[in-house]
């Protein structure tokens, strides 16, 4: 019995960390100004449950009582040290809202209150969306780290001073007027792409973590939209998540094998959430600001189109990574510029761009640059090439679906 109510315990804890992390430390560091602090009320608070819920059975409310806990740990720490600094209000508030007693049924949002404030221009522009994917929605340094080519050690560091930046600047959170938003909400927008994409990792939903960061990502891009509706990239963001969610039933076969956007059935994907996708568009094309996402957006839309209708739209869509190249000088975006020259120009023209995009250290470990590069070589006839090729997308790749499709296509070479 005990071992079965401490399991319970672990279970919801790991539940509500993976659910409500970022809306607590959100709520707890907008009346503290200090993210670190937060997180470490919050670290303890949880720490607490494990102790005592399975020895006094899992609240109703555990949002409610770990809060309760954070905000005693939160006191604790100001009284030890005894400052007197800007959060000194706030804590006060805190305690009498302790003593007050009675646990919150519904905690305030301020998610998204958070996330600008780690978007804030005292903030080095380099470390807000790391920032705000490791405050808001839990990402260790490693994963972020990965994300954005960095080391998880030199992440860390950077996060650590970001943080303290947001309390010795005394740094508001609050959603800022429109005329503030330039400045700051493309770190909003980059930190929830990056979360979905890391969702994104897990098509089949088997992996609570990241279905839930998918999720969470989802929720973040409608909740910016509703609340800035005359931002065209936070339109153009939450259009390109919808087209990429909108397929994640046909990413795998029932057996659990990976299937190509090409080869996908149609039938499988979610009608619905591309139709809102291509409003959204529309809708954000009629700001006339066209930016990023807008234009990641009109790719996804262009590639469902011609998977739909086997329209041949290759130069439409050889457009827009034009646009998009000289936007952002990507090189993730340059290699698959270089597939829709293949395309249009011959899989020799395709290979002439990636040899120039090799001499880039970045690409070197990325995956699917490996796999452009053995498609293409083993269309002219290149196999002993684009065997090594395979051979380096597939000791890239985590994904054991992905990895299998990989060996299929290497054995399938004529030797």
């Amino acid at each position: 019995m005990a071992e079965e109510r401490s399991t319970l315990a672990h279970d919801m804890a790991e539940r509500v960390a993976r659910q409500s992390y970022g809306k607590l430390v959100a709520f707890i560091a907008a009346r503290t100004r200090d993210v670190a602090s937060a997180e470490d009320a919050l670290s303890e608070a949880f720490a607490a449950a494990l102790v005592d819920w399975p020895k006094n059975g899992c609240p109703q409310n555990p949002e409610a009582w770990l809060l309760t806990a954070a905000r005693r740990k939160a006191i604790d720490v100001y009284r030890t040290r005894q400052r007197h600094d800007l959060a000194a209000d706030e804590i006060v508030a805190m305690n009498e809202e302790l003593q007050s007693g009675g646990e919150h049924s519904q905690i305030p949002d301020q998610r998204l209150a958070l996330m600008f404030a780690c978007a804030h221009p005292a903030i080095d522009a380099g470390i807000r969306a790391p920032l705000i994917l490791q405050t808001v929605l839990g990402l260790d340094a490693k994963a972020i780290g990965s994300a954005f080519l960095m080391s998880p050690a030199a992440m860390s560091k950077r996060l650590v001073r970001a943080k303290e930046k947001i309390k010795v600047a005394g740094i508001p959170f609050v959603i800022p007027e429109w005329e503030e938003l330039p400045e700051k909400i493309d770190a909003v927008l980059d930190a929830i792409y990056a979360a979905f994409t890391e969702g994104w990792t897990d098509p089949a939903g088997t992996d609570a973590a990241r279905r839930d960061l998918a999720e969470e990502s989802l929720f973040l891009a409608r909740l910016v939209t509703e609340l800035l509706p005359n931002a065209p990239e936070a339109h153009g963001l939450l259009a390109l998540i919808l087209y990429a969610d909108g397929r994640r039933k046909a990413r795998r076969t029932k057996e659990g094998e990976f299937v190509p956007l090409a080869d996908q059935d149609t039938q499988l994907w979610d009608s619905a959430m591309i139709t809102e996708a291509e409003e959204l568009l529309v809708r954000a094309g009629q700001m006339r600001c066209p930016g990023r996402y807008q234009l990641e957006a009109a790719l996804q839309s262009a590639h469902v189109h011609r998977v739909r209708t086997g329209e041949w739209n290759w130069p439409e869509i050889l457009q827009l990574y034009d646009v998009l190249l000289t936007m952002t000088d990507s090189p993730v975006v340059a290699l698959n510029r270089a597939v829709a020259v293949a395309e249009i120009d011959g899989p020799e023209a395709g290979l002439k761009i990636l040899e120039q995009l090799r001499h880039g250290e970045r690409l070197s470990q990325y995956q699917p640059y490996w796999v452009v590069r053995a498609e293409l070589l083993s269309k002219i006839g290149e196999q002993a090439e684009a065997r090594k090729a395979y051979e380096m997308a597939i000791g890239l790749e985590h994904d054991s679906a992905v990895r299998r499709f990989l060996q299929k296509r290497k054995a399938s070479l004529n030797s």
